[in-house]
């Protein structure tokens, strides 16, 4: 048995937990209210249990009855991921997301509760920068409760291994008498051309197309408008700048908009990391998620590989939508295998 254990709460599809796994973390249990993702993440993380609960409905002693996982271990470790929409830079409705606010001080009642060796957490930038933001009060719960060595920064994935432009709110937490740190930078930063393509065995395919394998390597179909639009976007980088002066191309909201939303309905680079993977990276007016070379928008298989997910894991579901909430979401594995290094050999 693995010398450390850990609980991931918020675990979503499990791009968490398995890093972890990968460093030899025990990671014996996975939290979240998306029933959706109960398949993959036990799929792909065989021992693992997904518990479908709300967190702020779930008993703390759950896990200590039902799973003998003991209090102040110092070889446990809490994962506290919560979704984030409240305080992402990204415009969206604040009303809808109010509910992930106070998410991160749900999952304090457990560390409260646990006192595990270890606590970890990973959010958006804007959690930082947020004028109602709970993170000062976490912090300060924190170091009441004895987690005397802290470590947070905001750190890119592209410095990790992850070839992907992804700024995120990292923070490491530990009551044992150690120092800590974040994870070591790579030397090399990987881009688009390096895993995506016919030589990383992506076969060229069409908006529309279906992969029923557990490759997934399933495309969104495209109306025929926005397939002209991407036909006439440059291949490697081109923007919806390429078709601004042709009337039947154009909309309406973009018209006298040439220095805005460049990237809605843009190529990615191949000699660039990918632009950040969102939960809605498989449709090209979402973001800059087209195909570099092809006239069509990313694969379900190609958003994981962007989010640094093996060939081999599998996402259980024939719902592109909800695959790529999946994908979207997780923190890229790559990224949590260096922080459960980290941990390990330290």
């Amino acid at each position: 048995m693995a010398e450390y254990r850990a609980i991931d709460f918020f675990c979503g599809g499990g791009g968490m937990t398995y890093g972890l796994r990968q460093a030899g973390i025990d990671v014996v249990a996975g939290v979240d209210f998306d029933a959706d993702a109960k398949a993959t993440y036990e799929t792909n993380n065989p021992g693992a249990k997904f518990i479908n609960q709300d967190i702020s409905k779930l008993d703390v002693s759950y896990f200590e009855k039902e799973m003998g996982v003991e209090r102040n271990d110092d070889h446990l470790i809490m994962v506290g991921c919560s979704p984030c929409q409240y305080y992402s830079l990204i415009r969206s409705s604040k009303e809808k997301s109010k509910k992930s606010k106070g998410l991160l001080l749900k999952f304090w009642k457990f560390v409260d509760y646990y006192n595990p060796g270890y606590v970890l957490v990973e959010n958006v930038p804007g959690i930082l920068d947020n004028k109602k933001t709970v993170l000062p009060e976490f912090l300060r719960k924190l170091k009441e409760k004895g987690y005397s060595h802290i470590v947070k920064d905001v750190v890119n994935m592209k410095d990790y291994g992850v070839p992907q432009n992804r700024r995120r709110f990292s923070l490491i937490a530990t009551r044992v008498d150690r120092e800590i740190t974040l994870p070591q930078q790579s030397d090399e930063e990987l881009c688009v051309r390096d895993v995506l393509g016919i030589k990383n065995g992506f076969k060229s395919i069409s908006a529309g197309h279906v992969d029923k394998s557990d490759l997934f390597h399933t495309a969104m179909g495209l109306s025929d408008i926005n397939l002209a639009r991407l036909k006439k976007t440059k291949k490697n980088g081109g923007t919806r700048l390429c078709w601004k002066d042709d009337p039947e191309l154009q909309l309406n909201c973009y018209k006298g908009k040439d220095t805005s939303f460049l990237d809605v309905y843009g190529r990615m680079y191949w000699d660039k990391p990918s632009p950040t993977i969102t939960t809605k990276f498989y449709s090209i007016s979402n973001g800059r998620f087209a195909h570099p070379q092809q006239n069509r928008g990313l694969s379900i298989r190609e958003g994981a590989t962007l989010q640094s997910f093996p060939r081999s894991y599998k996402f259980c579901t024939s719902s592109i939508v909800v695959a790529a909430r999946l994908i979207g979401n997780a923190v890229p594995p790559a990224y949590a295998q260096k922080i459960g290094e980290m941990i390990c050999e330290q």
